[in-house]
């Protein structure tokens, strides 16, 4: 999924690890799906879902190529160490959160003021 430069600048691709296909409840290494969006400050469109039917970190992070953030409830640190060294970024809830309400909040923070590892990101996909 090499599609880093066929979107519009100011744009992200999330993947949220997912075992029920609404909420962010899975642990990297033993989610069921990845769900993909494609994020702007107006809008956000799903992309697709990359189902897990290996269990193993680098078939995973490979299957996740062109993701820039992904989200999940936990993760090993040889798994956080792979996602990085591949340029994604990581994000580690505690609990089960909604997608639909992650998203929101990553479309309002690309229309405000974006976090620096976001500016990044956009910064990144622009050049």
């Amino acid at each position: 999924m090499n599609t880093k430069t066929s979107f519009l600048t100011n744009s992200i691709m999330v993947a949220f690890a997912t075992n029920n296909a609404t909420h962010i409840d899975a642990h990297f290494g033993s989610a069921k799906e990845f769900h993909i969006y494609e994020i702007t400050r107006n809008s956000y469109n799903f992309y697709g879902v990359v189902p897990i039917m290996v269990k193993d970190t680098d078939s995973t992070v490979k299957l996740l190529n062109g993701v820039d953030i992904v989200y999940f409830v936990n993760i090993g640190p040889a798994a956080a160490a792979k996602i990085i060294n591949n340029g994604i970024f990581p994000i580690k809830y505690k609990e089960s959160v909604s997608i639909d309400e992650e998203l929101s909040k990553l479309m309002n923070m690309l229309g405000t003021n974006p976090p620096p590892f976001i500016k990044k990101i956009c910064e990144q996909r622009a050049s």
